[in-house]
């Protein structure tokens, strides 16, 4: 493959193992039934697959409480079945990204099980945060630091002659405690981890909670909401990202990193994509915004003015496995996302949800840089919100008590074909580890291929005429002055991107061709929630 900066203009694909693809009829998606699929991702017309972890794990967060970080876990396939599927996804010139976990592990990787059993004051235990508890027995946690996945961030443990003991730091489940990156051997160990992984043929990690590796001296509690916290955007975590880089940069190919920083300010966020560190991250305020043509062009406007003085392109996203699907969404009063408020089951109106997820998809491909497609986006999915509580297993679900309802819905399985459950997921019919809903046989990507004005057409045509047309990808853009709640742009010499948010259709300017269009012109006007690209 062309050794080019290629993810600075790519088109990358996110893969939910579990949720993908289920090549053995257990139910559970796999590296067998991802293999089965590469052909679809092909025509699809991505350039690279990004895959959630699929390492060992007791899968307590879906996967992000990792036993071993250098092997796959059994229920996804093997490590041989791995190395094969990068073999054959780089034939079809697709690239590999896979999930690295720095923050924390799982509370059954060797190493912790290893703290527990060493006691206080053990090398051991200076890889994760053990600390004595506050009071006079030690029974209250060692500073008041909150989970993000609700309740206290410490968890107790037994110490190994029996009595209560000290605490340990985990900033997500009660099952992920947090490494202690002031210890050398976590360093060295996550080091090593990479170059295991490039040897093996990876092309690139995405770095979950990249902006978390390094707390503040002491651990203080957090007194103040407004101000910085101490354990998120620490200036000492660029140190960690320049040796990765190192290692990156001494491989002949390009290899890659793309972090996951939900920060507040553009610039802190663009200090992680100075030459010498990240090469992408992903765009969280562009995902969060409303569908609103002031506040998108804004957020445009200050994402590509932020990562100008860094020369690192911009990446585009709309939704993820953490993150309410975008037609739903769009379909609600408020379309914009926040975690203080995920909106679960508030009313959504889907035919508008998916008319202008439909826009949405034109915008994001588009604009300048990376952009991102999460598993079934491109058919339009909606998230499922109605499932049972019985069958939840996000840990949030858990942790809050039902007042926040979790990420399952976003991580139903994928419909593939047929008229019932389990639509292609698992080939001998085996029920899916989540639920699908019924009428789900209309977004297959059977059903889909064979209508032209479906979603997963849209997203083949828009990839496409995104991979021929020079202006599109990496490089510059210029707004247009459109008229309020119309976005307009233009790429290169002849490329137009519109999209009407105003509520009325517009006036499109002059054209000599319509390369795509979310929807169909009415009388050569742009109808509301609608976007085209044009070539003048």
């Amino acid at each position: 493959m062309a050794q080019h900066d290629w993810w600075r203009g790519a088109a990358i694909y996110q893969v939910y193992i579990r949720s993908f693809a289920d090549g053995d009829g257990d139910g559970t998606g796999d590296l067998a039934g991802v293999r089965t699929r590469l052909p679809y991702l092909s025509e699809l017309g991505i350039g690279a697959i990004w895959f959630n972890p699929w390492y060992p794990s007791p899968m307590d967060d879906g996967g992000y409480d990792v036993a071993d970080y250098r092997d796959i876990e059994p229920a996804f396939g093997t490590l041989a079945e791995a190395e094969k599927l990068i073999e054959e996804a780089h034939t079809l010139g697709i690239r590999i990204i896979i999930d690295i976990v720095p923050n924390h592990c799982s509370d059954v990787h060797p190493w912790f099980t290893a703290a527990v059993a060493a006691g206080p004051g053990s090398p051991e235990r200076q890889r994760f945060w053990f600390r004595p508890g506050r009071g006079e027995h030690g029974e209250l946690p060692p500073n008041n630091w909150q989970s993000r996945f609700g309740g206290p961030a410490w968890t107790r443990v037994t110490e190994p002659d029996g009595t209560p003991g000290e605490w340990f730091l985990h900033l997500y489940s009660s099952r992920q405690p947090d490494l202690n990156w002031t210890d050398p051997e976590v360093a060295e160990e996550f080091e090593d981890i990479l170059r295991f992984w490039f040897n093996r043929g990876v092309d690139g990690f995405r770095i979950d909670v990249a902006d978390g590796l390094v707390k503040a001296d002491g651990l203080p509690d957090v007194t103040d909401e407004t101000a910085p916290l101490p354990y998120s955007d620490l200036d000492g975590v660029h140190e960690i990202y320049r040796r990765w880089r190192r290692i990156a940069d001494s491989y002949p190919d390009k290899r890659v990193f793309v972090g996951e920083m939900w920060l507040p300010d553009p610039e802190r966020f663009a200090m992680y994509l100075r030459p010498d560190e990240l090469h992408s991250a992903f765009n969280f305020d562009f995902l969060s915004c409303p569908w609103d043509a002031d506040r998108l062009r804004e957020v445009i406007t200050a994402t590509l003015a932020a990562h100008a003085p860094v020369n690192a392109p911009a990446t585009w996203v709309l939704s993820n496995h953490d993150v309410t699907r975008h037609v739903t969404r769009y379909g609600r009063a408020d379309t914009s996302f926040s975690f203080a408020d995920r909106q679960h089951r508030a009313p959504t109106d889907p035919v508008l949800g998916t008319r202008r997820a439909r826009a949405a998809a034109l915008l994001t491909m588009a604009l300048p840089g990376g952009v991102y497609i999460y598993q079934g986006e491109e058919l339009g999915l909606a998230e499922v919100e109605d499932l049972p509580d019985e069958v939840r297993q996000d840990p949030v679900f858990a942790r809050t008590a039902g007042r926040d309802i979790g990420r399952d819905g976003c991580r139903v399985p994928v419909p593939w074909s047929g008229e019932t459950s389990p639509y292609g997921f698992s080939g001998n019919g085996a029920a899916p580890w989540l639920p699908q809903p019924a009428g789900w046989g209309a977004f297959t990507a059977q059903r889909q291929a064979d209508d032209p004005s479906s979603m997963l057409e849209l997203y083949r045509r828009a990839l496409r005429v995104r991979a021929e047309e020079s202006a599109l990808g990496d490089g510059s853009m210029r707004w247009l002055e459109r008229g309020a709640g119309v976005l307009g742009f233009a790429r290169g010499d002849g490329f137009v991107c519109v999209v009407n948010l105003s509520g009325e259709a517009v006036e499109l300017p002059g054209y000599s061709e319509v390369l795509v269009c979310s929807g169909e012109l009415v009388g050569g006007r742009l109808p509301a929630d609608t976007a085209v690209w044009l070539r003048r």
